[in-house]
Formats: structure tokens, C-alpha cells, sequence
């Protein structure tokens, strides 16, 4: 790329009519001049090879994306981790880059998106081999196109009923799943002791030793059995992961049979399938995160879970289950809150809220310091042993959420509400004692 050339992927934000732009902010590190590496960036991921030979012609004024911001926070002697392919001498700078990139290139197509802004060109541009997608913003005029969760936060509450308090979901273990008798059971026992939502684990959808039509026939009737005892409106979310051309099916038959939310994992199943599911679905959609620890966890490659957070919610998923804090999920605190604040975010215009969901081995000990961190009660928290592991049983398990919370509530230190509280008492012993962060 000449000199001339490279000052064509390059503008200011007031040259511009950002509702016609996705922002982009990339961290990336290179060999070499970055302006030159920034505009190979953005050439890559819209207009490569912007004019044809002995043809007069420039596509970059309505095509190109283009460098708004270029920071080089630190230069070094070698990339952050080895880069054998890489070829080159000189210092390695790691930048910050911000890209305005026009939508109309791919439209709302989520599919589109990810392949300009994930795809080939932001990741085999050239002199770039170590390159992390860390944020996206999207203009009122793209959102538009999009309808998001159709029930959001509001709507989930409105269902069971909790105002109040965080959601209890209840992960029923072990995780691969039982027959659908014992499952069912399990399930009932824990909604009798206040569980809002009995869910299968992502690795379990219609396996032959527990087939969905027969798993849900079964929860179904569970859970009206304990809505009659407890009150109380109570949930069955049933996992219909699988091949895209049976989602439909998969709905159809676990909402007639009782369950009241779905799960998908997300990323296996694919944002575009989950967006039309959500066209068709009559019950709210949770996502699940396998395969994003694999995009997003090395620190200075790949994308940040932030930005798949946000493409969750634009999908249309009401509920967003994340990997949370705690040494068990390797993510960083910061990661954590910063997806938590993508499901609330209040930029997203009409889109409503997703419900965040923070898990990854926790119980009525880990209870607090989750909601310190969050800041708010719009969260769910997500047990598994917490709950079907307590030695009392799922129901001790569940009725030791609500003693936590209502401690919790009342300023009362946790450990001071155990003592006149069995369930609660033998959750600390169990699963370590409660401590705010």
C-alpha cells in the first residue's frame, strides 16, 4: 500500500455521519509503521483491493472503514506471545485503534457482521498477527433493524413474580443428565424450597437415556405440582441445543409439554439460528456460553466476551448466562461486570435488557459478594451444587438462597443468620464461608 493510499482509511469522527457506522476498538500488536498497519486493518475487513487495474476508481468514501483513534500505548522487543510466522526485525508496537466501519457493508445480518469484523480481514491483515476485538457500538439506526429479547428482564419478572431479589436458577446435576423420573424429582424438590428456575446443564439436550419430548412431559407436570404447593410461579428451562433444522420442533414440543424458558448454547448453535428462534419462540430464551472461553480468553488475541455479550442481546436472548467471578471461571472481575453492563446497557435504544447471569460454582456462600459486584438485584444466580449438592437435599439447597438474601436484605451478616438456620448453616459448612468481596 503506497503513502498516498494509506490516508484514504484514515478520518475524523466529525467528518462522519456515525449512525451510518459500527464503532470498532481493537487492540493489536505489529512489526513496523502502525498508521500502515491500522489502514491494512481496515482495507482488509471492507474494501481490500480497492481499485482494479488502469480503472479510475475509488471505493473507499462509501465502502472503507476507517482509523479514528490510533493510540501505540507501548513499544517491545517481542510480541506478547511467540509469533513464529511472523517474520521481521525492529520493535513490536502494541496499539489501541478505533474503527468506524459503515453497516451498509453487510446490513443487520448478524452472520455478515461477524464476517466482516471477526473474519479474514481483521485477522489476516497484513503485519498484524496478534489482534483482540475488545468493544463494538452500534448506531440507533442499526439497532432499529433488530428486535432483541422479547421479554427482557421485566418480562421474566413479571412471569414468576420476583420483583424484588435476584432470580434463583437451579443447574439440576449431574450434568450429562438422569432419566427424566429422577430429574423431575430432583426439580420438584428444589422448587418446593423456593427455586424460581429448575434448568437442564448445556451438555444435556435429547440424548437417547433422557429424550427431551419425555424429559419435559415430566418437568411439566413437576412444576405445575409445585406451583399448587408453594404459590408460587415456578419455571422448567429446558436445553433444545441441536441442529438448526429441529429448533423449531424442539420449541414446540418442550413450551406444550411445560417448559416456560428455552437454553441455547449460543455460540455452537449460531446467533442467526437463535435469532429466528426468537421470531417463532412464546417463552423466554437463555443463552449459554459454551465455545467462548476458546474466542475470548487470551488476553491480546481474539474478542473480548463483552462484544459476544452485546451480540447476544441484539440476537434476541432475554437471559444471558456468563461465565462469573471466582477463581473456577479464569475470568477476571472486570470481565465479568463489563458483560454484566452490556446486558443493561441503556444505549441499546429500544432493545430491552438482557438478565445477566453470572455463574460458575457458587451457593448461598457466594451469594453477597455476586450481588456486591453486580450493584443491583437484576441478576440471576445460577447454583448447581449450591443447590443439588447441599447435604439436606435440593430443597435445604434452595431454601438456603432465600435465608442468605433475606439476610442479605436486612444488613444482617450472613454467617450471624446461619447460626438459627440449618439450611444455611450447613450450605457455609459445605461450600466455604460467606464473605463479601
Amino acid at each position: 500500500m503506497q503513502a498516498t493510499d494509506v490516508r484514504g482509511f484514515f478520518a475524523s469522527a466529525e467528518a462522519l455521519d456515525l449512525e451510518d457506522y459500527l464503532l470498532l476498538d481493537y487492540a493489536f500488536e505489529c512489526r513496523g509503521d502502525p498508521e500502515l498497519a491500522a489502514a491494512h486493518l481496515c482495507s482488509e475487513q471492507s474494501t481490500a483491493q480497492w481499485k482494479r487495474v488502469d480503472v479510475t476508481e475509488d471505493y473507499r468514501p462509501r465502502f472503507a472503514a476507517k482509523v479514528l483513534e490510533l493510540e501505540v500505548q507501548h513499544s517491545a522487543d517481542e510480541f506478547s506471545i511467540p509469533m513464529p510466522h511472523s517474520r521481521g526485525t525492529g520493535q513490536v508496537h502494541h496499539c489501541h485503534v478505533r474503527i468506524a466501519h459503515p453497516h451498509a457493508n453487510f446490513g443487520p445480518r448478524l452472520p455478515n457482521l461477524l464476517s466482516a469484523v471477526l473474519g479474514e480481514g481483521a485477522f489476516f491483515a497484513p503485519g498484524i498477527p496478534l489482534i483482540k476485538l475488545l468493544d463494538i457500538a452500534f448506531p440507533a439506526s442499526f439497532l432499529s433493524a433488530f428486535q432483541g429479547p422479547r421479554f427482557g428482564i421485566q418480562g421474566l419478572r413479571e412471569q414468576l413474580k420476583v420483583y424484588d431479589r435476584p432470580i434463583f436458577f437451579g443447574v439440576i446435576k449431574p450434568n450429562i443428565g438422569l432419566t427424566p423420573e429422577p430429574f423431575a424429582e430432583l426439580a420438584y424438590q428444589a422448587w418446593l424450597g423456593g427455586l424460581d428456575i429448575a434448568k437442564d446443564d448445556e451438555m444435556l439436550a435429547d440424548p437417547e437415556w433422557s429424550p427431551l419430548t419425555e424429559r419435559a412431559r415430566l418437568l411439566g407436570a413437576a412444576r405445575t405440582r409445585a406451583e399448587q404447593n408453594t404459590g408460587t410461579p415456578k419455571i422448567y428451562l429446558a436445553n433444545i441445543t441441536d441442529e438448526v433444522d429441529r429448533l423449531i420442533e424442539l420449541h414446540d414440543t418442550a413450551v406444550a409439554a411445560g417448559a416456560g424458558a428455552l437454553m441455547l448454547n449460543a455460540w455452537p448453535l449460531g446467533l442467526s439460528a437463535a435469532r429466528m428462534l426468537n421470531q417463532h419462540s412464546k417463552v423466554p430464551l437463555v443463552a449459554h456460553f459454551p465455545v467462548m472461553a476458546a474466542m475470548t480468553r487470551v488476553p491480546f488475541f481474539g474478542v473480548h466476551s463483552r462484544v459476544l455479550t452485546k451480540l447476544q442481546r441484539l440476537a434476541g436472548f432475554d437471559v444471558i448466562i456468563m461465565p462469573g467471578f471466582g477463581e473456577r471461571m479464569m475470568t477476571p472481575s472486570e470481565e465479568v461486570c463489563a458483560c454484566i453492563e452490556a446486558c443493561l446497557d441503556p444505549s441499546f435504544g429500544q432493545l430491552k435488557p438482557s438478565l445477566p447471569v453470572p455463574g460458575g460454582s457458587d451457593s448461598a456462600a457466594t451469594l453477597e459478594a455476586v450481588y456486591r459486584q453486580v450493584g443491583s438485584t437484576d441478576f440471576g444466580f445460577v447454583p448447581g451444587r449450591g443447590v443439588f449438592g447441599h447435604p439436606g437435599g435440593p430443597t435445604a439447597g434452595a431454601k438456603s438462597l432465600h435465608q442468605a438474601w433475606n439476610a442479605i436484605a436486612a444488613g444482617i451478616p450472613v454467617a450471624q443468620a446461619a447460626s438459627q438456620q440449618p439450611e444455611l448453616q450447613a450450605a457455609l459448612e459445605t461450600f466455604g464461608s460467606a464473605t463479601a468481596p
